[in-house]
C-alpha cells in the first residue's frame, strides 16, 4: 500500500518486495521458497485515507489469491462482492468460537449387505445474517485465512461428539471428515486427533478422513507423511472425488488408503451410459487388485444404485440414499440401517 504516487510506482514497489520474498532461505542447511499474494492500491487513485486504502489492499490481495496471480491491483468494479466475502474471512474465528457451524451428515450404504455403514460429515455455517451459507461459500476463505486447522478441528470435534451419542445407542457407525490441503500438511494433526478420540473414549476405526488427489499433490511428501500416521493411529482413510484429479497409479499405490469414491460425474448417470458405466467397472477392479473398497457417489435413483451394485461397487453414497440431514433426523435411519428403510429423495 502506498499513501503517495501513481499505480505505476506501486507496482514497481510490489515487484521489488515480491523479488526479496522469492530469495531462497536456508534453514539448518534445507533450502526453503516463501511465496506470496500481494494487493495494491495507491493513493489517491483509490482511496484518500489510510484505512480506507488499507481495506482496499487488503481486497486486492485477496484478488490475487482468486486468480492465482502474484500481484493485483484494487478493482472497483469487484469491490462490494470482495468486501462481503473479507467481512466473512474475518468473522470465521468468531463463529467457530460461537458454535456458528453447524454438521450435516449423508449416509453411505453397503451394498452388499443393505446397511447404512458411515455417515459423511458436511459442515455449514448458521451466520447470524446471511443465513445458512454452504461450505463453497466459506471454505475458500478459511484457507486463505488460515483458519482451516481451527475449523477443520471444530467439525471432527462436533462428529466424534454425534458418533459417541451414536455408540451410546448401540449404532457402530463410522464418520468421515473431509481433510484440506492445509490440514494435509499439519504435522500436528494425528495427534489432535488421537486426543480427541480419547477424549470421546472411541476407537480410531470410528473416524474416517477424506483427501482428493490434488490435494496429496499439492505437498506429497509430507501429505503422504501425516496420512501414514494417521493410517497407524487406526483411523480409515478415502481419495475423495477419484477420477477427476491428475494422480498418478504410482502415487495411489503410496497412499496409505483402505477406499476410493469414485466422482460423481461418473455415477450420475452410469445406469445408462456406457463409458461412465465402463469407467466406473474399471475403478472397481483396480480398487479390488489394490485391496480397496470402492463407493459410487451422487447416487440419485435406483437404477443407478443397482447398475453400481452389478458393476463391482461395494458402497454407495446419494441423494436417493440419503440427503445430508442433522445427527437426531439422521437417527432413525441408521437405527433402521436397511435401504427400504432410509431411501430418500
Amino acid at each position: 500500500m502506498l499513501r503517495h504516487g501513481d499505480v505505476e510506482h506501486a507496482l514497481r514497489s510490489a515487484h521489488r518486495v515480491r523479488a526479496a520474498l522469492e530469495q531462497p532461505i536456508e534453514i539448518h542447511g534445507i533450502s526453503f521458497q516463501v511465496d506470496a499474494s500481494m494487493g495494491v492500491a495507491s493513493s489517491p487513485h483509490h482511496a484518500a485515507d489510510a484505512a480506507t486504502l488499507l481495506q482496499r489492499a487488503d481486497i486486492a490481495m485477496y484478488q490475487a489469491k482468486d486468480r492465482r496471480t502474484p500481484i493485483e491491483v484494487y478493482d472497483a468494479g469487484r469491490d462490494r462482492h470482495d468486501r462481503d466475502r473479507l467481512a466473512l474471512a474475518g468473522q470465521i474465528r468468531s463463529a467457530i468460537a460461537a458454535d456458528e457451524l453447524i454438521v450435516r451428515y449423508q449416509p453411505k450404504l453397503d451394498l452388499e449387505t443393505g446397511r447404512i455403514t458411515s455417515a459423511e460429515a458436511l459442515v455449514r455455517w448458521q451466520h447470524p445474517v446471511y443465513g445458512l451459507l454452504a461450505p463453497d461459500v466459506f471454505l475458500p476463505l478459511a484457507e486463505q485465512t488460515n483458519m482451516m486447522g481451527p475449523l477443520t478441528e471444530a467439525v471432527v470435534d462436533q462428529a466424534l461428539a454425534d458418533c459417541r451419542e451414536w455408540h451410546d445407542a448401540g449404532l457402530e457407525i463410522e464418520v468421515a471428515v473431509n481433510l484440506s490441503t492445509a490440514n494435509l500438511i499439519d504435522r500436528a494433526l494425528p495427534s489432535g486427533v488421537a486426543e480427541r478420540l480419547t477424549a470421546q473414549g472411541l476407537a480410531p476405526s470410528r473416524l474416517r478422513f477424506e483427501v482428493t488427489e490434488n490435494q496429496v499433490l499439492a505437498d506429497p511428501e509430507r501429505a503422504i507423511a501425516v496420512l501414514d500416521e494417521l493410517r497407524e493411529l487406526g483411523v480409515g482413510l478415502s481419495v475423495d472425488d477419484f477420477g477427476t484429479g491428475q494422480a498418478s497409479l504410482a502415487y495411489l499405490t503410496r497412499l496409505p488408503i483402505d477406499e476410493l469414491k469414485i466422482d460423481q460425474v461418473f455415477v450420475r448417470d452410469v445406469a445408462h451410459n456406457e463409458t461412465n458405466a465402463a469407467i466406473v467397472r474399471s475403478t472397481c477392479d483396480l480398487a479390488r487388485s489394490l485391496g480397496l473398497e470402492v463407493v459410487g457417489e451422487g447416487v440419485e435413483g435406483a437404477d443407478s444404485l443397482a447398475r453400481l451394485r452389478d458393476l463391482g461397487c461395494t458402497r454407495a453414497q446419494g441423494f436417493h440414499i440419503g440427503a445430508p440431514a442433522p445427527a437426531r433426523a439422521l437417527t432413525p435411519m441408521l437405527a433402521a440401517r436397511t435401504l427400504t428403510a432410509g431411501v430418500a429423495r
